[in-house]
C-alpha cells in the first residue's frame, strides 16, 4: 500500500494528499497515519511543502466529516424513534433511549468531535451523530478543522521529522491504534453490561 500511496502522491500532489485523505474520512480502513508520515517524509524529497500537506489534507478531512455530518443528518433523531418503535423491543431500545443520547451530544457533543478528531476510527465515525443531533454545521466544522489541524499537523511534521524512518512511526500508529480499539471495545462491554442491568 505505502508503493501505491507514494506513486499517488508524486503523481498528483497536494490533489492527491487532499483526494486520498478526503476518501478515508469516509472510508476509514485507509490508514490517515500512513498517508501523513508518508506526506511528510516526501516534504524532504520533493518540492511540496508541510505547509502544503497540511493544508491540503486538513482541507480533505473536514470534506470527508461534511459529507458524513450530511448523512448523519438524513438521519435524525425523528427517523431513529420510529425505527426504534418498530425495532426496538429486539435491541431493548427505547425512545427515551434515544432521547437521552441526543440530550448528552447536545450538551458535550462540541468537545466530542474535537477530541474525536484525534483518535483513529471515532475520527470519522464521530461525524454521524453530529448531523443526527443538529449541530450547528458552522460549529461543527469550527471543531472539526481545529482537531483536524492538530492530528495532521502532528503526523505531517513527525513524518518529516524521521525522514526514511517514517514507517516507524507508522508501526507505533498501529500500536496506539489497536490500544484504542481495545479500549473503547471495553468501555462498550461495560456499558452493555451496566445498560442491561439497569434495565433488568
Amino acid at each position: 500500500m505505502e508503493a501505491w500511496i507514494t506513486d499517488w502522491l508524486s503523481q498528483f500532489g497536494y490533489l492527491g494528499v487532499f483526494l486520498l485523505i478526503l476518501i478515508e474520512n469516509i472510508f476509514p480502513p485507509i490508514p490517515s497515519e500512513v498517508i501523513l508520515t508518508l506526506g511528510g517524509f516526501m516534504t524532504t524529497t520533493t518540492t511540496m511543502t508541510r505547509l502544503g500537506i497540511v493544508i491540503a489534507s486538513t482541507a480533505g478531512s473536514v470534506g470527508g466529516a461534511a459529507i458524513l455530518y450530511g448523512i448523519g443528518s438524513l438521519l435524525d433523531v425523528n427517523r431513529l424513534e420510529k425505527i426504534v418503535q418498530k425495532y426496538g423491543k429486539l435491541l431493548r431500545l427505547t425512545t427515551k433511549d434515544i432521547q437521552k443520547a441526543n440530550v448528552w451530544f447536545e450538551k458535550y457533543g462540541v468537545w466530542a468531535v474535537f477530541f474525536g478528531r484525534l483518535v483513529p476510527l471515532v475520527r470519522s465515525l464521530i461525524s454521524i451523530p453530529a448531523g443526527m443531533s443538529k449541530m450547528g454545521f458552522g460549529l461543527f466544522l469550527l471543531f472539526t478543522t481545529l482537531g483536524t489541524l492538530i492530528w495532521n499537523t502532528v503526523l505531517v511534521s513527525v513524518g518529516a521529522a524521521v525522514g526514511e524512518n517514517w514507517d516507524e512511526i507508522v508501526a507505533y500508529m498501529d500500536i496506539y491504534s489497536n490500544a484504542v480499539y481495545i479500549i473503547l471495545a471495553i468501555i462498550g462491554i461495560i456499558f452493555l453490561v451496566w445498560y442491561f442491568k439497569k434495565r433488568d
